[in-house]
């Protein structure tokens, strides 16, 4: 089983994460890590944090001589804002004025009941989307192992507020480095993005946006239909809704189901050069909680960050007055990033099942399995 945890605050020291389960003899180096690391940090309407952080990853442990022994991974991430937060973020020493506004839209006024503080700031600093920098450290490792399998994760936005990029997600495969290359992750109506998120910045607003994911190379029956906790679409939903903002996940045409016929919605099969095959892809690669063999195809929704310079209506929970929430430093659109953060989510999950499926303490062994399953699929499924 690959279990994944993280510890650390927004402006404590830094952020660390255990990676367990991980095959032994996977290559790999900080650098493969802090690339991914870094196009987290991208893109356009981002605030003034990534102009202190300078991500870099540390291996503490579970890694000797460049390749995985097997054991835990550890893995830390220093937080250069920790130099400007000692005061108040010291684990011994840390004390400052108590935060007692809640800011409607983050964990603030519910982290605060639940665990009986009175000082909001012990909530908003773990319930802080820094921690996504965890989340791409872990899956950066899970997507080193999906490329030994010949499986690929792309992300890309598809819309910024009411802007949208219409393009098919076939064309953004074959058009990815542009896409790379895009503050906006986006192929079209760019300029329009980019316009929405300067008007929203004007305002003292932000506004939110749809990531897309595809993954190629999965093989058929990831997942299973036996228990509800198995099913694949159900495992991926969990770990996309676990991302701060996300508000909504759908795989396939999602929604869209719910408005059409069956005969328009369900992927037919039919054999074109002597190989199974289906006419379209409506069902998003899972069928029945199992993945078909086809792309998977999941979107997430991101809501705007509620953190407004504009502010917005709260009350003082010491003095039960009405006043407007305190402004915490914060990105105007982090939709970009969270397309980032969505793929690595996508990697833990996909490296989890295919870990439970396929087995094996090496990466030979998982390799041989993988292999073992291919051509299985292969002799049912051509002619």
């Amino acid at each position: 089983m690959l279990r994944f945890l993280t510890a650390g605050e927004s402006h404590g020291k830094g952020l660390s994460i255990i990676l367990e389960g991980m095959v032994c003899g996977l290559p790999l180096t900080a650098e493969i890590i802090n690339l991914q690391l870094s196009r987290r940090q991208k893109g356009y309407g981002r605030g003034g944090r990534m102009k202190i952080e300078k991500d870099r990853v540390e291996i503490l442990a579970g890694v000797r001589g460049g390749k995985t022994t097997g054991g835990p991974i550890s893995l830390f991430i220093q937080n250069l804002d920790w130099n400007n937060w000692k005061t108040i973020m010291d684990p011994e020493t840390g004390s400052s004025p108590l935060r007692t506004v809640p800011r409607p839209g983050h964990a603030d006024f519910s982290g605060t009941i639940k665990y009986r503080t009175e000082d909001i700031r012990d909530i908003i600093e773990r319930a802080s989307a820094r921690e996504t920098a965890a989340r791409v450290a872990g899956g950066s490792v899970c997507k080193e192992l999906l490329r030994h399998l010949s499986i690929h994760i792309y992300s890309r936005v598809v819309s910024i507020g009411t802007i949208h990029d219409p393009t098919e997600y076939s064309e953004a495969i074959a058009r990815y480095e542009e896409i790379e290359s895009s503050p906006f992750r986006a192929l079209l109506n760019t300029e329009q993005m980019q316009s929405a998120i300067d008007t929203a910045r004007e305002k003292g607003d932000t506004i939110g946006g749809i990531v897309e994911l595809i993954a190629t190379g999965l093989p058929i029956g990831l997942g299973s239909h036996v228990h509800w906790d198995r099913k694949l679409d159900g495992i991926i939903a969990q770990a996309l809704m676990s991302i701060p903002a996300i508000k909504g996940v759908e795989i396939g045409i999602g929604f869209a189901v719910a408005s059409a016929l069956g005969s328009r919605v369900h992927d037919p099969f039919l054999y074109e050069k002597s190989t199974l095959t289906r006419s379209s892809n409506n069902a998003g690669g899972i069928e029945g909680g199992i993945s078909n063999g086809m792309p998977l195809i999941a979107r997430c929704a991101m809501k705007p960050i509620p953190s407004l310079i504009q502010g917005i209506s709260s009350i003082d929970m010491a003095t039960k007055k009405n006043m407007n929430a305190e402004y915490e430093r914060s990105d105007i659109c982090a939709v970009v990033p969270a397309s980032v953060v969505a793929e690595h989510a996508l990697a833990l999950s996909l490296a989890a099942v295919c870990l439970e499926k396929f087995g094996g303490d090496t990466l030979e062994e998982l390799l041989s399995s993988f292999q073992n399953h291919a051509e299985y699929t292969r002799r049912r499924t051509e002619q």
